[in-house]
């Protein structure tokens, strides 16, 4: 027992390893372009041509280095999905406050609203949106109307817990307004709540993200996206199953690691123990 202890990672770090990993791939995957041997868009050698040489990962169905693409891949579906996720969030919490702070009719028609969004599922939303809508706003709209209805009744059922605090109740009696209470006092003791929350909504948003690509719904050729390699390259898998793996591992990763990291910051320091 006592070896094995030893040899197990602190608790600190197994607690913040998964969000390290998460910010890591904010910060690399942008720059990934940079590190690119080739440009992305160029034809280097032959279709499908295996790894070896000059490219590592071979070529894909157009001759393109798939290295080079898949460093510059994922910088576009990574902002959309942020952007998706942090809409969502600050929707779902702002409906959330008001919905446990008021209660009555606010809380039953924020209640309604959100089992008549999650009758419908996200990807079905998303294909409808992008008929209309280009691809980007279609995500964000999605992951909206997919995220901000769970984001609210969690938000809504520990801001009516909070309400009754001690410390929020000395806030109401020293005529602090509504805002200023739900800004100072309630916001910050949901701030775990909501920070975990967000990793869950960009994982939503990154899935509709690829989805939408991979139905053509997202960037067009030949722009580097990771969703749209694995639709270009699908025919040639057997050429070169590099150019369809290589694209395939840093999507799931980022998924992953973005999952990890909320279940890391969503559990209480008894749980990691």
């Amino acid at each position: 027992m006592k070896a094995r202890s030893l040899l197990r990672p602190p608790r600190t770090v197994r607690r913040a390893a998964p969000a390290a990993l998460a910010a890591a791939l904010l910060v690399c995957v942008p720059l990934g372009r940079y590190a690119a041997p080739h440009p992305p868009e160029r034809t280097v050698a032959a279709p499908w041509t295996p790894p070896g040489g000059p490219h590592p990962l071979g070529t894909d169905v157009l001759g393109r280095d798939v290295l080079s693409r898949v460093l510059a891949g994922g910088t576009q579906l990574l902002t959309v999905s942020l952007l998706a996720a942090a809409a969502a969030v600050v929707c779902g919490t702002a409906l959330g406050l008001a919905a446990g702070w008021t209660g009555g009719r606010t809380s039953r028609a924020v209640r309604a609203l959100s089992d008549l969004l999650l009758a419908v599922p996200a990807l079905v939303l998303a294909l409808v949106l992008a008929t209309a809508l280009p691809g980007s706003a279609a995500v964000v709209v999605a992951a909206v109307l997919a995220g901000a209805p769970l984001t609210a009744r969690v938000v809504a059922t520990q801001c009516a817990h909070l309400r009754d605090s001690g410390h929020v109740h000395a806030a109401v009696e020293r005529g602090e307004r509504t805002p200023a209470v739900l800004l100072h006092e309630v916001l910050p003791a949901l701030r775990r709540l909501v920070a975990a929350d967000a990793g869950l909504r960009l994982v939503t948003a990154l899935q509709i993200a690829a989805t939408l690509a991979v139905l053509g719904l997202g960037p067009r050729p030949p722009a580097p996206d990771w969703a749209l390699m694995l639709s270009e390259n699908l025919p040639g898998a057997a050429l070169n199953p590099s150019a369809l793996l290589a694209p395939a591992v840093p999507l799931a990763l980022c998924a992953w690691a973005f999952a990890a990291a909320a279940r890391s910051v969503a559990r209480t320091p008894e749980e990691t123990a």
